[in-house]
This record gives structure tokens, sequence and C-alpha cells, in this order.
């Protein structure tokens, strides 16, 4: 009998698991000569199942002794079960992967894919679409697994590119590559992409997937459409805790705490036992509406009624619920109770109570942890220098500036993209790319002129340069954010909701302006920052001017 003490499976392998593996083993008979090509494969399936992988290399020791590889050449079973076992483990393992592959006798689409999917999931593009070109035939599988790899890999972009290679090649995608697709679509904010993918869903009944509509909601609230992701909500035949999860955290991620804590109700009515994301998105929730007595009852419900062990995320969202609604001193308190160690959206969440609040010691508190946990997040310095500038301590702005420049951080340079007519377009501070920049330009300029008479006034202190006033606001006046608004305005029907998506936080001269603009309009303004979402309509925020 194959021992299989060799390695120790992991956690979640107990017992039965073990009992599992001993049994596969044995069935296989890799010990005697009436091992086959099947029953090997068959026990090594069973331990890339339970990710046992020292007993999976010794069945492969085992079958190459028994020459059970060199009798599956004109069969992948086993060395595709073995591939499998090699491509699916964590670790550094891929290297086998690719050896037994390229030494395999007989290949087929599953050994392709197989590979496919470990490449392009490890962010390994160039070797993934290299071999892609070898596949004789790639089908539906072999495009899929591309698509989902880039997609998992942090390649959303690469992994949209494929998905219309796929549509010009003919290929229909299935339920994963739907899937796929639409998580690539949220994360880039491709919300024209996205529909088109999720009419297509409807139209094949690929709906009746749960995993599909958990994803459609996914995208739509990540591309600022929430109420079409409740749409969709509220037409599955079957929900999941994913799914009352992501609404609950779209809601929250909108500002509409109420709507979160009503869905929370009735998850409960329905017998549905929440998760850690579910109070990721109750403490969101609570925080946006300043319910912290409510908050904190949430908070130590987790453990308390649900056995769940709150994770930093939700420590982050306490001290953000704290920080919001003034109560700096017991944020910091919170935070020097924590029983795990603060992290910088820990840290960064009471720094920006205390801007908020305009607490210059709480502020200095939070930068202390951050410049050693994030030192090169520009971020932090923007929200200290305009602590400092508000409580008018212009000393401690330049110092700001001049520790900056001693510890070489540079600011990040922001972009924006909006999506306009099905094409996704991207804006730079100061970007006079754009072939209508002259036209972009001038359109901002009255905006901003008319959001004067309003009473707009440029907030200079979110610039960090060493140059005068008048040209601190000639570089605001070109955040990418306003510019790409402006590019909307011009090129869209009157009324159209302008969503824009943008990879820093956005500063307080854009929040005041866009807010104002929105008024002028006449036009909904969907931000998606770094942070959260900013819906502005009628002159006002959905986050309520804290973010």
């Amino acid at each position: 009998m194959l021992s299989v003490r060799a390695g120790t499976p992991p956690p979640r392998a107990h017992s039965s698991a073990l009992a599992q593996l001993h049994a596969a083993l044995a069935k296989s008979g890799l010990s005697t000569c009436s091992a086959t090509p099947a029953s090997a494969a068959a026990a090594a399936r069973a331990c890339s199942r339970l990710r046992h992988l020292r007993a999976g290399r010794a069945v492969h020791g085992a079958s190459t002794k028994l020459a059970l590889l060199s009798a599956s050449t004109h069969s992948t079973l086993l060395p595709n079960a073995l591939l499998h076992l090699y491509a699916s483990s964590p670790g550094g393992h891929l290297r086998l992967a690719r050896l037994l592959f390229d030494t395999m006798p007989a290949k087929d689409a599953a050994s392709y894919n197989i590979l496919l999917t470990a490449l392009a999931s490890r962010g390994h593009v160039a070797e993934a679409l290299e071999l892609f070109d070898e596949i004789p035939e790639p089908n539906v599988r072999s495009w899929t697994a591309l698509i989902a790899g880039f997609a998992q890999s942090g390649r959303p972009a690469d992994a949209l590119r494929i998905f219309r290679d796929m549509e010009n090649a003919g290929v229909s995608p299935n339920e994963v590559t739907v899937v796929a697709t639409l998580a690539a679509c949220a994360d880039v904010g491709d919300l024209d992409l996205g529909r088109q993918v999720h009419i297509y869903a409807k139209q094949q009944a690929y709906c009746h997937n749960v995993q599909v509509g958990n994803t459609a909601i996914d995208m739509y609230v990540k591309c600022g459409c929430v109420d079409v992701a409740r749409a969709v909500f509220d037409a599955m035949d079957r929900r999941t805790v994913v799914s009352w999860s992501a609404m609950i955290c779209g809601h929250a991620m909108h500002g509409e705490g109420e709507n979160a804590l009503e869905l929370f109700a009735a998850m409960s009515r329905q017998g549905v036992l929440p998760n850690g994301v579910t109070f990721v998105g109750l403490l969101h929730a609570c925080s946006h509406m300043g319910l912290v007595d409510e908050g904190l009852a949430f908070f130590e419900s987790m453990e308390k009624d649900h056995d769940i062990t709150p994770g930093i995320e939700h420590y982050g969202c306490v001290v953000d619920l704290l920080s919001r609604s003034g109560r700096l001193d017991e944020a910091l308190e919170f935070i020097n109770a924590m029983p795990v160690e603060p992290n910088s959206v820990v840290w960064g969440a009471l720094l920006g109570g205390a801007r908020l609040h305009k607490n210059v010691e709480m502020g200095e508190e939070a930068i202390r942890h951050l410049t050693v946990l994030d030192p090169g997040n520009d971020g932090y310095y923007v929200v200290l220098s305009n602590i400092y500038a508000d409580a008018g301590r212009w000393e401690d702005v330049a110092r700001v500036r001049r520790a900056m420049k001693h510890r070489g951080v540079k600011k990040t340079k922001g972009w924006s993209t909006i999506s306009v007519g099905g094409t996704v377009l991207e804006f730079t501070a100061g970007d006079c790319s754009h072939p209508r920049a002259t036209d972009i330009c001038e359109t901002l300029d009255k905006l901003l002129s008319e959001a004067r008479r309003r009473g707009y006034v440029p907030d200079t202190s979110v610039v960090l340069l060493d140059v005068d006033d008048n040209e601190k606001e000639r570089v605001l006046a070109r955040h990418s954010e306003k510019l790409a608004v402006a590019f909307g305005l011009m090129t869209t029907p009157p009324g159209t909701t302008l969503r824009v998506m943008k990879n820093l936080r956005v500063c307080s001269d854009c929040h005041a302006a866009l807010k104002l603009i929105s008024e002028i309009a006449g036009r909904e303004i969907v931000v998606r920052d770094r942070n959260r979402f900013h819906c502005f309509r009628s002159g006002a925020c959905s986050c309520r001017d804290y973010w």
C-alpha cells in the first residue's frame, strides 16, 4: 500500500478526507501489478482534490515505476490528472506542470486548458498567450480559461481584450465565460460591455445560474448602477448569502444605508445566515447614517451571535464609524485595544475623521503610523496638509511638502475614465492630448466660472507644489475627473448619467466642484474613486461629504 505519511494535508483535509485518500490509494493498487492508468488517475485526482501534493508526487513516482505513464501513449487520462495536480497546487509547482506537459506523449484540449488556466491565473500573460496560440483548435473552454485566468490575476483589461477576440472568432460564451467577463467588466468599470454580456446571459437563460446573478449584481454595483443591481437581485430565483451580501454592500457603498439595513432584516427573516462580507456592508451602512450604537452592536454580534471572528476590515469599519461621528478619542482607544495589528486602512480611517472634524492632534497621530505602514502613499500627506490648511498652520503645510520631498514621495498621476458610446476614454491630470482638448477645457472653464458664482472657491491646499496660487488653481482646473466630466457633458444627451472611474481618492476641490456642476448641468454624476462611490446629484453627494 502506498503510504501518505510523506506529507501532512492542510487543516481542512480532516480525518474523513484522509480516509478518502487512503481509500483512493488502496483502490488504485499502485503497489501491485494490478494497477492501471485509470486507477492511478483516480488516486491522483483524490490527491489533487485534497491538496495532498506529497502523496500526489508519490502517485506520480509509482506510476512511473510501474510504467503506467508509458502505457498511456494514446491516452491522456493519467497525465492530465497529474498535470492538474501540479497546476492547481499552490506554491512553485507550475514549473513541474510545464515540464510534465512538455514531455507528455499525447495531449488533448483538456491538457492545454489545464496548463492555460494555471498560467493565466498566476499572471504569466506572455506564456499563456503563447500556449493558447499552440492549441490546434481552441474551444470555448480554452478561451474561457484565458479570460478567467486574466480576470483572477488582476488583469481585467487583458481579459476583456481576449473576450472581444473570442467574439470575433465566432465562439459563443458559456456560463463560466459570462461570469469571468462580468467580473472583469466590474473591475474596469466597463458598463456598456457588462450590459451586453448580461443581456446575452438572459437570452441564453444563464441567469438561472446563481453565480451569474451574483456577478451581475457586483458588476452593476461597481459600475454605479445600484438600482439595476437591485433589480437583478429581486429577479433571482435562488439567492445565496453571497447574493444578499453583495446587494447589502452595494447599497452601503452608494450611501443607501437605509436600504442596506432593510435588506439585512429581510435576509434574517428568510433564515439566511450572514458572513463576514455581510457585516462589512452593515458597518459601512451604519457609518454613512451616523448609527454608531447600532454599528457597534452589529460588530459585537459577529462573534456573540454568529461565531464570526472579525477581520482587519471589520476593525477598520468600526474606526471609520467612530471617526466619522466625531468620537475620535474612542476610535483611538479602539485601535490601541485591537487584538490584531492595525494596518494602513485602520489608521487611514482615523485620519479621515481627523480631517472631517479638523482635529490636528489626531491627524498627526494617524500620519505617524501611516508613514511607516504605507510610506509611499502621497494621499495621506495631502489629507494632513488639508488639516493644517484648515487650521491656518501654513508653516506645517510647507513642512509636509518638505517631508514628501525628503522621503522621495511623489504625487501619483491621477487618471479617470468615462465610457461614451461603448468606448472607454482615459484622461490624466493636465491632459491636453485629446483631439478635442481645447473644447473640453473651454467647457470646463465655463462650468467652473458658473460654479464660482454659486460659491465655489478653489481649494489650493490640495496642491502640494511650490508655486503661486494662480498656478495652483490652474492645476486644480485640469484634474482628470473634471476633464472626464466635461467631455461627458459635451458628448452625451441631456439627462444622461455620467459614470467616471478614478484611480485615486477624489480631492476636496473636485468634490466641491462636481457637486455644483451636477446642479448646473442638471445631471447625475457618479464617480467611483479608490475608496468609495460618490453620487453627485442636485448639488449634493451621497457620501455626505465624508470619504
